[in-house]
């Protein structure tokens, strides 16, 4: 299907455009099959928006009917009724952001509503802009993203003794949701890990996702056992795992669940490991909210972050039923334990919760921010987003099809990313000196996932992406953040590197609303942005000067 088939009006002149932190403007309204511009026509002006359309999270549209007096003004004596209409679209996106468009003429208002409606939802992956975004300072890459797999495993070293990278996914027959390259223990064949696939919910049998070069402790992840109510074993997962922690005395499961919602599970079908069969690892249980619980926190939160009405109880009351900063403190605080067990105790840990890609994914991501200084960098975080949110399978495309404006509610929809980010900027917060990116990053981060000129966040697995040619037809956001340019914007000039963990206080005194992002359009928060950016400028002079 054409966009052109969506788009019944095409311009609109005389539209009025009214948005956060500029003032109104009057000019040429032009839909495209990607894209929202407005143009400002009054002289001297040099205003535009340039709004992707896949940004849009809601549409809301109100039509006037207004009566005017022709004549009225020229001949005063004579004049006659006539009928006209305008109408308001607004505009809500999932940056958080609300146009307001006001249009000339009823029926031009419902078109232009409708195209935006139906083409920021369609379904097609590749309809979307990142398969036709072409800039002029950019090539297609020959080698798509940071690295792969195989890349790291060469790269680090340590891994070699007691590691190999295995192929057992290639062609996604194993797995659909992980890549063709793992790494797992030396001694375990394929075929073991064929069968632990069987016994793991979606095919995603524990794999490595991090070592510890001073204590060998190693990260694993993977999904819930299908243990069922039968207490069905696997030999062969229970093999993998004791090859994970040979020699030592002990290692943990941390289980993102409750023990009763695994236990509701294990009667589904799903389960947990059973202290008989695993008798080795002992289980941990640490529920962290996630799917519609999630998403409703953060519908609550941009509520009230919206809330006008200046009244403090109100806007307390607001923030604390939302319940987001609670969710905050226990990805911080689980990922602290995790951390702890690693670097601290130098116990090995299985991550998994039911289906393995979303919390599991957070607290891996957050305990290696914490304990690897390698991680810390802007290469070395992207590089590890890629690794394990990208590579490790988050269905970004499910979980980000909206975010918290809009009224038709997907169960698959999440908000884990934006809490990762969250998580990350208190970190950032309570540490200003220890990560070398700077706050904007972030911002970009959660935009660029839920709408973006890049092919990074499109799909929900490696094999989707694969299928589609994502790699070859679209740009990768990482490789384009560290561009000369871009790699000045997203750098902390204060950034000095520390091989000490990085613990953060998880105390309710600590943790911060993450004003950059949920008040991000407000003019208090636009000021602090200049003043910061002001400092981050000057102090890259003295830097440049003191290097000269």
């Amino acid at each position: 299907m054409e966009f052109s088939e969506h788009i019944k009006t095409a311009n609109v002149e005389d539209v009025v455009l009214r948005q956060p932190l500029q003032p109104p403007a009057r000019g040429t309204l032009c839909v495209t099959g990607h894209h929202l511009l407005f143009s400002d026509r009054e002289e001297g002006s040099s205003r535009q928006l340039l709004l992707l359309i896949r940004n849009v999270d809601a549409v809301e549209k109100s039509v006037e009917i207004l009566l005017v007096y022709s004549g009225l003004f020229s001949n005063p004596g004579r004049h006659e009724r006539t009928s006209g209409s305008s109408g308001t679209i607004t505009i809500k996106c999932k940056d958080l952001r609300v146009l307001h468009l006001d249009i000339p003429g009823m029926e031009r208002c419902l078109n232009i509503a409708h195209s935006i409606e139906t083409l920021s939802c369609l379904d097609s992956v590749s309809d979307m802009y990142p398969f036709f975004y072409r800039p002029p300072d950019l090539i297609l890459p020959s080698q798509w993203g940071l690295s792969s797999p195989e890349q790291h495993y060469r790269q680090s070293k340590e891994l070699h003794g007691g590691w190999r990278l295995s192929f057992v996914n290639r062609g996604y027959s194993v797995c659909p949701s992980y890549p063709p390259a793992v790494i797992i223990p030396k001694d375990i064949d394929d075929d073991v890990l064929k069968k632990s696939a069987k016994f793991r919910q979606g095919g995603r049998f524990p794999v490595l996702c991090y070592y510890h070069r001073k204590n060998g402790a190693v990260i694993m992840r993977s999904s819930q056992p299908l243990t069922g109510a039968n207490r069905k074993r696997c030999t062969e997962d229970e093999q993998l795992l004791q090859a994970v922690i040979e020699g030592a005395d002990k290692g943990y499961v941390l289980d993102t669940r409750s023990s009763q919602q695994a236990q509701q599970n294990r009667m589904a079908g799903g389960g947990f490991e059973s202290k008989s069969s695993y008798s080795h690892w002992k289980r941990l249980h640490r529920q962290m909210e996630r799917g519609k619980a999630l998403q409703e926190s953060l519908i609550k939160l941009v509520e009230a972050c919206g809330d006008a009405s200046h009244n403090m109880d109100r806007w307390l009351s607001k923030l604390e039923n939302s319940k987001w900063l609670s969710h905050v403190q226990t990805a911080l605080m689980t990922a602290g334990l995790l951390a702890e067990c690693v670097e601290r105790d130098g116990h090995s840990v299985l991550v998994h919760g039911s289906e393995g890609t979303d919390c599991t994914l957070l607290l891996s991501t957050l305990a290696q921010l914490i304990m690897d200084p390698r991680c810390r960098s802007l290469e070395g975080f992207l590089a590890l987003l890629e690794r394990e949110w990208v590579q490790a399978g988050h269905p970004f495309q499910q979980r980000c099809g909206h975010s918290a404006h809009s009224h038709a509610r997907l169960q698959l929809e999440s908000p884990v990313f934006l809490l990762l980010l969250d998580c990350v900027w208190q970190l950032w917060h309570q540490f200003p000196l220890a990560l070398g990116f700077s706050e904007a990053l972030l911002l970009r981060l959660a935009s660029e996932a839920y709408a973006s000129d890049y092919g990074t966040f499109l799909c929900n697995s490696h094999r989707e992406r694969w299928a589609l040619a994502v790699t070859e037809k679209t740009h990768c956001l990482f490789q384009a953040l560290l561009r000369p340019r871009e790699r000045d914007r997203y750098s902390n000039p204060l950034h000095e590197p520390t091989e000490l963990a990085i613990w953060p206080s998880v105390h309710p005194q600590a943790l911060q609303l993450w004003k950059g992002f949920f008040l991000r359009w407000t003019q208090q928060v636009r000021q602090l942005e200049e003043a910061q950016e002001e400092i981050r400028t000057m102090v890259m002079e003295w830097g440049k000067l003191t290097l000269s």
